[in-house]
């Protein structure tokens, strides 16, 4: 099994462990419906956001630093701090190479997406690479403008088909020289956003988390 392999598996584990974990939380928040007010009852969506939330962002930061930060390779560049003799590449499947941050994360997701659960999650940005990281819904491009501007996550509720969501926005920051060296030299950033050039600690996109209400 190849080192990509076990982390593969390893995150998958991880991640389905930790979404059932969090299905098991009966989550009912206070909604209103035809002018009446639902009296909440368990753990407020908000407070379920925020654990999902410190889970996912920790998870990531640490593969960043403890992980990309230490490959010798970091697209096709030599990375002075590098000690892993493997490279981090957008183009992993194709080489001997493991996921950029972004792209880790998106396989957790998918993995979260097969095990059935009840939520959702994604990275979005306007300065996106990858097409599906486009804020598409009038929602998702307020709470981008919001976070941006403050640096703070954004959360309300949302209908979507019928559906009411807790919906909550969490700042993406550059945690590691790696991130805002990868995004500033890739080739597709470098033509949609000529004019951008990320610095450490700046928020990149966010991290976008929806609720069902019903979900319990």
């Amino acid at each position: 099994m190849t080192l990509v392999q076990r982390w593969t598996q390893l995150l998958r584990t991880r991640t389905v462990a930790f979404f059932s974990t969090i299905c098991a939380i009966a989550v009912i928040a206070v909604s209103c419906a035809g002018g009446g007010t639902q009296a909440s009852v368990g753990i407020a969506p908000e407070m379920v956001a925020d654990y999902i939330h410190t889970v996912m962002q920790a998870d990531r930061t640490a593969y960043t630093k403890h992980v990309v930060s230490r490959v010798a390779k970091l697209e096709g560049k030599d990375n002075e701090k590098g000690v892993l003799a493997i490279e981090a590449t957008e183009g992993w499947q194709q080489t001997d190479g493991i996921p950029l941050p972004a792209q880790m994360f998106r396989l957790g997701a998918d993995i979260a997406s097969e095990s059935g659960s009840a939520f959702t999650y994604n990275l979005i940005s306007p300065w996106y690479i990858n097409d599906s990281h486009e804020p598409k819904s009038e929602f998702e491009k307020a709470a981008m403008d919001a976070t941006i501007e403050t640096g703070e996550s954004y959360k309300d509720y949302q209908e979507v088909g019928g559906q009411q969501y807790f919906s909550a926005l969490y700042p993406d920051k550059a945690v590691a020289e790696a991130c805002v060296t990868c995004h500033n030299t890739h080739p597709i950033h470098l033509e949609r956003y000529p004019d951008k050039e990320f610095v450490m600690g700046e928020v990149m996109g966010g991290i976008m988390i929806n609720i069902p209400l019903d979900a319990a």
